[in-house]
């Protein structure tokens, strides 16, 4: 192959050298000569020696650009753009991208999430809070994190105080998902005129629109406040503005027609979304359904239902999930068992989820109403019969649920071994899981039991939140359980964040009534090594306590070593985090109409953490 390539490049070089130039030829004869002169064909200079060479050199080339992407792909489209000086000062910041959550921001964030997911609120956003004065800084995803809990926990003061402490006191650029949290909190507080404020404030001075969520919380929010005119007028805007036709916008509006009698109106809008959304997902039907039942008219309200069926429509869950508890509530069990074995045969992922662990538990709920406990076994395990279907993989939420139930039941021998069962599957059972367990064996004076879940819960390394700890230690402590209530309490203290104080509270109360009281010195001092406050009134206790069997010494060495340690700045007491204040007025003053944002009377978010 070279010696051919080698020929056929000398052959070319002694054409060219024997054929005359093309510019010495006349101009005339370069546009009237009929006879089409080649052209002389360039020199080229091979790189690679092989075809194979070549090939490996291009993969090579083809790596490198997936990891380091080229240069002018990071670049702005000219240079002027780049430099600082030709930026618009007064443009509005563009909040972060996910790609902020990777490193230390993750940590944080899932961090944040953990506290969370233990049910510690106050703990979670003393944590975030606190971090906006250190490095890292909370990402945005993380502040959204805790004002939506917060807003789950109907703690709609605090949530507003959240918001405006890191996206105004803190100087966090907030997204379209920190907008959606407050109108939602600002609607469910009856507030709809201050939750509009919010979205024209988005509208004028956001970088970017309001999202199809945006128009659902204020659809809901006006459809609420008996102000059926205005969202429809919001859906109008909604479409106006390019979004497409959503279904539950379009459902809330729906609802709030069929409340006014108006059915009418409510199948004009159902007849307008089957024409402009693209893929339905059948709540609309649902809400029907729920219609028709309250209306007595039972027929009208299957006929619905069968329409939907008869359309073949691939559900959602959810819309799946609302079907099913119309139907058990309406007393239809036949259909609804009729489509829980239906959806089962749907499920086919990846290509179609059907249902998820709710349906199960919509299911598994309905059979404890009725007592059949084997049945809800069985539901629990159920499969698709249909081929290509499979079986559902359980998440830990399914397992919650039944586990809860069968503890209201005191089945604790079936509860235990579902609980077993969700261990081998290597998923990690959740606080509110071990909580339950817990509770259902102190109730039943298994404290051995309830002893061994508890070490297994705090080896595990998640949070214990007062109230619970409280109640475990209190029970431990009253069937003498002193030496493992203290071994506990030690080793949540090796993580943060820290046991609360009034956990350690009543375990040193509860070591010095049984005269523990070496085993009391070790938790004041781990109180004292955490910085965890010592009350005035523990204090007096347990110097009265160490003083009736004449070790007043020790205790005072303690405390003095307390005060000693107290010399200097202390973080802020574990277990009680500082709450944002909140203003006793002003609360409808987050946003004026065409003036930049303005702060609400619920601003002094502490900044001592």
């Amino acid at each position: 192959m070279s010696l051919y390539r080698l020929l056929l490049l000398r052959s070319l070089n002694h054409h060219c050298r024997r054929r005359p130039p093309t510019a010495t030829l006349p101009l005339p004869l370069l546009f009237h000569n009929p006879i089409q002169i080649p052209q002389t064909p360039s020199t080229r200079s091979y790189s690679f020696t092989s075809a194979d060479e070549a090939a490996a050199e291009r993969r090579r080339r083809k790596r490198r650009l997936r990891i380091e992407p080229p240069i002018h792909a990071l670049r702005a489209s000219s240079s002027a753009d780049t430099t600082p000086s030709s930026r618009d000062p007064n443009a509005p910041r563009l909040p972060e991208t996910t790609s902020k959550l990777v490193g230390p921001w993750l940590n944080l964030h899932n961090r944040v999430q953990s506290l969370i997911r233990a049910t510690d609120l106050d703990a979670a956003s003393l944590l975030a809070r606190s971090s906006v004065y250190s490095s890292p800084r909370p990402a945005v995803f993380t502040c959204n994190a805790v004002i939506a809990t917060m807003y789950r926990d109907k703690r709609f003061n605090e949530a507003i105080a959240l918001f405006h402490f890191f996206f105004k006191q803190s100087d966090i650029v907030p997204n379209v998902v920190s907008y959606n949290n407050l109108i939602n909190v600002h609607c469910d507080m009856g507030e709809v005129d201050t939750a509009l404020q919010v979205y024209r404030h988005i509208l004028e001075n956001a970088p970017f629109s309001p999202s199809a969520v945006t128009y659902r919380h204020l659809t809901k929010g006006l459809v609420s406040a008996g102000r059926i005119g205005e969202a429809l007028d919001m859906l109008r805007e909604m479409l106006n503005k390019g979004h497409g036709a959503d279904s539950l916008v379009y459902n809330y509006i729906i609802s709030g027609f069929l409340n006014l009698g108006n059915l009418e109106k409510a199948n004009e809008l159902f007849d307008e979304l089957a024409e402009r959304c693209l893929v339905y997902d059948g709540v609309v039907n649902a809400t029907f359904m729920e219609w028709w039942f309250n209306q007595g008219k039972h027929k009208e309200a299957m006929d619905s239902y069968k329409s939907l069926l008869n359309r073949k429509f691939r559900m959602p869950p959810p819309t799946c999930n609302a079907l099913l508890e119309v139907l058990l509530k309406h007393g239809k069990k036949k259909e609804a068992w009729a489509l829980f074995d239906d959806i089962l045969d749907n499920h086919t992922p990846p290509n179609n989820h059907a249902l998820n662990s709710d349906t199960f538990s919509v299911m598994v709920n309905e059979c404890f109403k009725l007592g059949n406990f084997e049945e809800a076994k069985q539901t629990f395990k159920k499969v698709g019969t249909k081929p290509g279907s499979k079986p559902f993989a359980m998440d830990v939420a399914g397992y919650s649920n039944i586990i809860t139930r069968f503890c209201e039941h005191g089945m604790l021998s079936e509860a235990e071994n579902l609980f077993q069962e969700l261990c081998r599957k290597s998923l990690t059972p959740d606080v509110p899981t071990y909580r339950t367990m817990i509770d259902a064996y102190l109730k039943a004076e298994q404290i051995d039991d309830a002893l061994r879940l508890f070490t297994r819960m705090v080896e595990t390394g998640l949070r214990v939140v007062a109230n619970f700890g409280i109640t475990v230690f209190s029970e431990f402590l009253k069937n003498r359980k002193y030496m493992e209530s203290a071994w506990l309490l030690t080793k949540m203290g090796e993580k943060d964040p820290k046991p609360d104080a009034s956990i350690y509270d009543v375990v040193v109360r509860g070591l010095c009534n049984a005269d523990e009281l070496d085993k009391c010195l070790d938790i004041l001092d781990q109180m004292i090594k955490y910085a965890i406050g010592v009350t005035p009134a523990l204090q007096e206790f347990v110097c009265e306590s160490f003083g009736k069997v004449g070790r007043s010494e020790e205790i005072d060495r303690v405390l003095n070593e307390n005060r000693w340690r107290s010399s200097g700045p202390r973080p802020h007491p574990q277990g009680q985090p500082p709450r944002p204040s909140l203003g006793p007025e002003g609360r409808h003053n987050y946003f004026m109409p065409s003036q930049p944002y303005q702060p609400s009377a619920f601003t002094q978010c502490q900044s001592q953490v």
